[in-house]
């Protein structure tokens, strides 16, 4: 029986019998030669025939090295200059006018949208940018107008899939799907998500059809928004899309790829649709596996089982996987697939030799994991040979050995609720501080960073390559925090903070002064745009052996009568933006965290430092993607692990937080319920839409909305801030408005920074000149 269905699958398959893929790869090279290539290219030093080339080489490499692993499905399409969302919607004709109005060749229109643009009095603002669902990567989010006309006019996805075939890559293409398109969108002018739905589903038919002139056998289209809560509405919507895209008889397959969760709301939808192929995620989505166990999966189709994990660099468990596989017990074809796309991982752990033996014979980076896909998938049809790969696997998960600190375990487990809980309430303790630090009304300042210049990277390459002592290296960041003290103080700032001049990134450094901690030499992964991080590695429990910023913040405070602002990134941030331990719950390990920073927080009030940020704006990332899970799964301890970092300081320690770049008003309640005295967040790009949703849930911590867009290089008129803040004025209290720019500023040169700063002072001094202190309006 099994004989004649896989050679009736074959038939099906035109002829290629199929069993690894993955959903993408990490597209800015092995050592980030697309980021180099594209900030050279921004700054005019290289053409654009010259980046072009380098991208085009960077596929190249990726496609063979997944080839000669063994992946026999590869994806094309997957790469970016910048973001995939963004790459749909100019595939799309979703470019508003503005952006056209420029006449830019097509890659600047692209990155006008990204990044925006200016050139002498032109200036055009980007699109709003936000987080990708429940990851540290941000989208850039297309916009439909009345002006919208979808079409498809795009060319990069043919043309990268006619280099791949060109250089025999057995090529699946790849594309975001419409449903997840219209999910993330915004709409203005009255314009709906319905309204696009017959030019989107033509133009989602001409790519099938274009690609089935090429010969390709299979598009993959992502829908990972079915992950989300899909109301009864959006499953009609999801139908009606797809039982349209799918009506005309193509050769080209379609699978409908989705990730990040579970299907449960559209599982009977997706499996009554026509395609050829759905993709499930098994590691967040786990709960597929009982879809499948009590709705059965579809026999005609094939399963795409995401069991490598694509978000997290551990080793997979090969027999843990091949039980889940055994447990799905269908009959249908299954080709092994990663959870998600590896755009979430670095590229290789091979480069990681200064890795301990014990630590780095764990670690599966993107590279990795399609060498695990191809074993995975020996075992699972039984070739020959392919239980080495088995044992070999088991002895290593028998020998994991992470560093255990009782001590640690006997405070976390010690904790009483009212560790959880700072004194008096926030309204009592928001009159003592206006009394102790005797603040103007829009009191300014920035979220902490300043510029990380040429010289100030090369000062710490040269410690790193012992060029220099410790002393000197002190002395050189010194000299900076004195420079941008005076430069503050120059441009009217009223809270000052020391510049960050001795951190390469908000978690890897703390967490280099953290025990429990490993870190990698190329352990790069994309956040937007050129932007790369460098997560740490959780590796053992977290604690703190000596005071991390104290120093900085000291010398800062010495040189200023103003308030020096101390900087820190909050336990769930730490957290969220670092490869975790699978083996124990997160709740655990951010307890750990937040302890440690709590002695970090008590010794900075200790030493004077009485305006303290705890910055944490991968709160909401980690939600999880369905609402009814968001407290029980998460809230419920990652809001007490932050008041608990603040819970033991005076009532006239001002506490501040930081978050941007996600969607946070529809957890706005949580985020009073952490009891900070302020909340600095990004708005420029947004225009100012959470600033609504605070007002309506009568938000009573003191709020700093971003008015100056740090992600793009354009700077600001002083009319442009004028205006923002004469929104804000008009919707908030005036006695609980900050004014700052939406992010820090280290990745701006420090001539958009000071020049964008002082148009923000220029402005702020006339609001203040102009508002009737009296009543609050202007």
């Amino acid at each position: 029986m099994n004989k004649v269905f896989n050679s009736l699958l074959r038939k099906i398959l035109g002829g290629f019998y199929m069993t690894t893929t993955i959903i993408g790869f990490p597209r800015i090279g092995h050592h980030r030669e697309l980021k180099f290539a594209t900030e050279k290219y921004w700054r005019d030093q290289i053409t654009q025939d010259e980046l072009l080339k380098t991208a085009a080489q960077i596929r190249e490499n990726h496609w063979k090295l997944q080839k000669e692993a063994g992946i026999e499905l590869i994806p094309v399409g997957d790469f970016s200059f910048f973001d995939n969302l963004l790459d749909t919607a100019n595939l799309l004709n979703v470019v508003p006018q503005r952006y056209k109005n420029l006449n830019l060749s097509p890659l600047d229109e692209y990155f006008a949208q990204a990044r925006g643009y200016q050139k002498g009095e032109e200036a055009v603002k980007a699109l709003p940018m936000k987080k990708w669902f429940n990851t540290n990567y941000h989208y850039i989010v297309p916009e439909f107008t009345k002006e919208t006309k979808v079409k498809l006019v795009g060319a990069k996805l043919f043309a990268e899939v006619d280099e791949a075939l060109k250089q025999g890559i057995n090529a699946k293409a790849v594309v975001i799907g419409p449903y997840t398109l219209l999910k993330l969108s915004r709409f203005l002018g009255g314009k709906i998500a319905q309204d696009f739905i017959p030019d989107l589903v033509a133009a989602y038919s001409q790519i099938i059809e274009r690609l089935g002139q090429k010969k390709v056998q299979w598009l993959q289209i992502d829908e990972p928004a079915l992950c989300l809560d899909v109301t009864a509405a959006e499953k009609e919507l999801f139908k009606e899309l797809y039982s349209k895209i799918l009506e005309p008889k193509h050769s080209v397959k379609i699978l409908l790829q989705t990730y990040f969760g579970d299907i449960r709301d559209v599982y009977e939808e997706v499996a009554e649709l026509s395609f050829e192929g759905i993709g499930l995620d098994f590691i967040e989505g786990s709960y597929n596996a009982e879809l499948i166990a009590k709705n059965g999966f579809p026999t005609d189709k094939i399963l795409f089982a995401g069991v490598v994990n694509g978000k997290n660099v551990w080793r997979n468990h090969y027999s843990a996987t091949l039980e889940l596989l055994k447990k799905l017990g269908t009959d249908a074809k299954v080709v092994l697939s990663s959870s998600t796309s590896l755009l979430h991982v670095p590229y290789s752990a091979a480069d990681e030799d200064q890795l301990e033996t014990g630590v780095k014979q764990h670690l599966a980076f993107a590279s990795e994991k399609l060498t695990e896909l191809k074993e995975l998938d020996a075992l699972y049809t039984k070739k020959a040979g392919s239980k080495q790969f088995l044992e070999k696997n088991d002895a290593l998960f028998a020998n994991v050995k992470h560093p255990y600190n009782p001590e640690v375990h006997e405070q976390s487990d010690n904790l009483k609720q009212s560790d959880y809980l700072r004194t008096p309430e926030r309204k009592v303790r928001q009159q003592l501080q206006k009394k102790e630090f005797k603040l103007p009304i829009l009191p300014t300042t920035t979220i902490g960073s300043f510029p990380q210049t040429r010289d100030v990277r090369q000062n710490r390459a040269r410690l790193r390559k012992g060029e220099i002592t410790r002393a000197e290296y002190d002395k050189f960041n010194e000299d900076k925090i004195a420079r941008i003290i005076k430069i503050q103080e120059k441009l009217g700032l009223d809270v000052l903070v020391h510049g960050e001049y001795e951190r390469n990134d908000m978690v890897e450094y703390f967490g280099e002064k953290l025990d429990g901690f490993v870190f990698t030499k190329n352990g790069w992964v994309q956040s937007y745009g050129s932007r790369g991080v460098k997560p740490p590695i959780i590796w053992g429990d977290i604690s703190r052996t000596a005071p991390i910023t104290v120093a900085a913040s000291v010398f800062a405070n010495h040189l200023t009568d103003k308030p020096i602002k101390g900087m820190l990134t909050g336990p769930v941030t730490i957290f969220n933006w670092s490869f975790p331990r699978e083996d124990i719950a997160p709740k655990k390990t951010v307890t750990q965290i937040a302890l440690a920073l709590q002695a970090e927080v008590l010794d900075l009030e200790a030493n004077d430092i009485k305006i303290i940020q705890i910055d944490e704006p991968a709160l909401r990332e980690n939600l999880p993607l369905r609402k009814s899970n968001w407290y029980k799964e998460y809230l419920d301890w990652a809001v007490p692990a932050f008041r608990l970092v603040h819970s033991k300081v005076q009532p006239t320690t001002q506490i501040h937080t930081h978050m941007c770049y996600s969607e946070f008003g529809d957890i706005i309640d949580a985020i009073d319920q952490l009891d900070a005295d302020v909340i600095s967040f990004e708005a420029s790009r947004a225009d100012f839409t959470l600033i609504d949703q605070l007002a309506a849930a009568d938000f009573q911590t003191e709020v700093g909305p971003g008015v100056y867009d740090i992600h793009s290089p354009r700077i600001p008129s002083e009319k442009e801030i004028e205006n923002l803040i004469t929104q804000i004025i008009k919707k908030l209290p005036l006695e609980k408005i900050w004014i700052n720019p939406d992010c820090g500023l280290k990745t701006r040169s420090e001539k958009e920074s000071f020049a964008s700063l002082e148009k923000i002072m220029e402005a702020t001094k006339k609001i203040r000149s102009n508002v009737n202190e009296a009543n609050g309006t202007l």
